[in-house]
């Protein structure tokens, strides 16, 4: 018998933990996949993502053009040349529809990824170093919180150019407090615990125990959190394009409504509001019932009722 059967090489501290997390992970999956509603917004969310990424492919921004769409009847009901109908100008509004889907989502992810980061910066830094930084930090959180959220955002898009960027730098400066707030009362309760005193008597720095101890348990909140913070994004975007404070070079479904204004409802134009209504709605509780789902799903204390 050779040297290695006889002693068998141990697994390495990292090969096992990597080996735990894929198995909570696949346990995660398992508990999300008998949520039935869950998996039927999971469905919907993918295809509205696939027909976002789907929109250069099928048509070109030159499609919204009016020079381009002289020749189309205007404000034609849907039919089999043109789905959904057409708006005042002759335009397509199944192609406003798709192009919409993609901006519309684009402002939902990149804004909730700008206001997670500085939530979960701010609320880790609250919460793990405590005294003053712990002070200061909360009353600036308590000051974005005290002020009004629609007129802050409205100010700083009318003050601000007005472009996509705006857009999603208005919400994630905005809307991080709530999530700063949820983080810091996490970490002060983890912190506490034994084995982050453990690693302290271990001469472990603060870094190594925010990266390996804190962050980690603070991560299924943070997902849970992101999944409820995607849909505030995109109501906003949508509140502000309504008001017409949205990029007017780019096509959103806050902007179609903008555009369509009150007289596609007076006229009973249905097809020129409801598409892109209706995709609001979609995305937003599709996003909601799978925060909940994940919620759910990451909280031990959920499971258990």
């Amino acid at each position: 018998m050779s040297l290695a059967a006889e002693h068998p090489v141990h697994d390495s501290p990292r090969s096992i933990r990597w080996a735990r997390r894929r198995a909570s992970a696949a346990d995660a999956w398992g508990r999300f996949r008998r949520d039935r509603m869950a998996l039927l917004a999971f469905a919907v969310l993918a295809a509205f993502v696939l027909m976002a990424f789907l929109a250069p492919f099928v048509s070109d921004r030159a499609d919204f053009s009016a020079i381009n769409t002289g020749d189309n009847p205007t404000n034609h009901p849907p039919d089999g040349q043109f789905l959904l109908g057409t708006d005042s100008l002759g335009r397509s509004m199944a192609l406003q529809v798709l192009w919409g889907a993609r901006v519309s989502l684009f402002v939902g992810f990149a804004a909730t990824v700008l206001m997670i980061g500085i939530g979960v910066a701010v609320g880790l830094a609250a919460g793990f170093f405590g005294g003053w930084t712990d002070a200061l930090l909360m009353r600036i959180t308590d000051w974005f919180m005290v002020i009004p959220f629609l007129p802050l955002a409205i100010v700083l898009a009318t003050i601000l150019e007005r472009s996509l960027t705006t857009i999603v730098m208005v919400i994630g400066v905005t809307s991080w407090p709530s999530t700063a707030r949820l983080v810091r009362s996490q970490v002060l309760s983890i912190r506490e615990r034994l084995y982050v005193d453990r690693a302290r008597a271990l001469g472990a720095g603060r870094l190594h125990i925010v990266g390996r101890h804190i962050l980690p348990n603070v991560t299924p909140l943070i997902l849970a959190n992101t999944t409820l913070a995607v849909p505030i994004a995109i109501l906003t975007e949508t509140t502000l394009s309504f008001l017409g404070l949205g990029d007017p070079t780019q096509v959103s479904w806050g902007g179609i409504l903008e555009s369509v204004g009150t007289t596609a409802v007076k006229a009973g134009y249905w097809w020129q509001y409801l598409p892109p209504g209706i995709g609001i709605v979609m995305v937003v509780l599709a996003f909601t019932v799978i925060g909940r789902a994940l919620e759910a799903v990451l909280d031990p204390r959920l499971r258990e009722r």
